[in-house]
């Protein structure tokens, strides 16, 4: 099983320095660089202390300079708020100062909040994140990028400097069916969401291999990371505790409307079906069974306190690799 962390910047009631937040990031991307982590991939999000990363292309450049081995992700560009030609560049200067270990993510986002503020019509979020998308690989290839689209249109234009990667290893941020089906059908690898259960995760990849081949692309050999939000103790009531407290942030802070399908009560929905809770022996038995029963062959974890992230490094990592 591959291995990486979703990295978020919460910021929980504003308790303490917001540098001390980034700072304890940077000590554990240095963790994970030493113990053969396959990536860190950076969560941006805006206008929420949920998690305060809004470039997540400069704190790459930051993680890049504090690690050796460890990949880059972006998971993900919001790639509906950028001008796609900036984007690109960006990525691919990032590229090149971390030595070719960037992995590309990207997504439309979903937060309405986050759409009002940019200006941007939420309801031509796929659009514009699809033909972004498009924009960004085109500019990456050698010749001068000529465009015409719905939304954009550039005319001979050179995009500086070019990915030290070819071809960037690139992902999409797929959770409905409409998205899988699209990635699928144009043969990007994609990343799962943490806010689905196991059975739902399971399903989707059922959806996304089929669409694979239905449209000619080959699922196998593909890392495709499912991230799991992980609450981890040495004491199995204590490891419910924090899945709750988890639970609460995430729904009470971020993860509204869609995120929660509908539940009446999405506190007990993440505790009961999303998070991953209990001991180090029962977290990394749980992940063992998911790899044999639900094609679970990269786990992008996302430890919901620090103390989970330890016995995770300590205690789990060892046995499910």
């Amino acid at each position: 099983m591959k291995v990486g962390v979703l990295q978020f910047f919460s910021w929980p009631g504003r308790r303490g320095e917001l540098k001390t937040v980034y700072d304890r990031a940077i000590e554990r991307v240095r963790i994970m660089d030493d113990n053969g982590y396959d990536a860190v991939w950076i969560a941006e999000h805006h206008f929420s202390t949920y998690s305060v990363c809004p470039s997540i292309h400069m704190m790459g450049v930051h993680f890049a300079n504090h690690t050796k081995h460890l990949r880059i992700g972006t998971g993900v560009s919001l790639a509906a708020f950028y001008n796609p030609l900036r984007l690109a560049e960006e990525v691919a200067l990032l590229d090149v100062l971390s030595g070719g270990r960037v992995n590309w993510g990207a997504g439309s986002g979903f937060d309405p909040k986050e759409f009002s503020a940019f200006g941007i019509d939420r309801e031509q979020r796929h659009g514009r994140f699809r033909e972004n998308v498009e924009i960004v690989l085109s500019a990456w290839q050698d010749e001068p990028l000529t465009f015409a689209g719905e939304y954009n249109h550039f005319e001979q234009v050179e995009v500086l400097p070019k990915p030290l990667q070819n071809p960037m290893p690139v992902w999409m941020a797929a959770t409905s069916e409409g998205a899988i089906e699209w990635a699928g059908g144009r043969g990007f690898s994609i990343l799962m969401d943490p806010h689905s259960s196991m059975d739902d995760i399971h399903a989707k990849r059922q959806l996304y291999d089929a669409t694979l081949i239905r449209s000619g692309h080959d699922p196998a050999d593909r890392d495709i990371p499912v991230a799991r939000l992980l609450a981890i103790a040495n004491d199995e009531d204590q490891a419910r505790r924090v899945a709750e407290a988890g639970a609460q942030w995430t729904t009470g802070s971020y993860a509204r409307g869609p995120l929660t399908n509908g539940a009446a009560d999405p506190v007990a929905r993440y505790v009961d079906d999303v998070i991953i809770w209990g001991t180090p022996e029962q977290v990394a038995d749980k992940l063992l069974a998911y790899e044999a029963d639900r094609q679970l062959g990269y786990l992008l974890c996302s430890p919901l306190s620090h103390q989970s992230f330890t016995l995770f490094n300590d205690q789990v990592l060892p046995r499910i690799r």
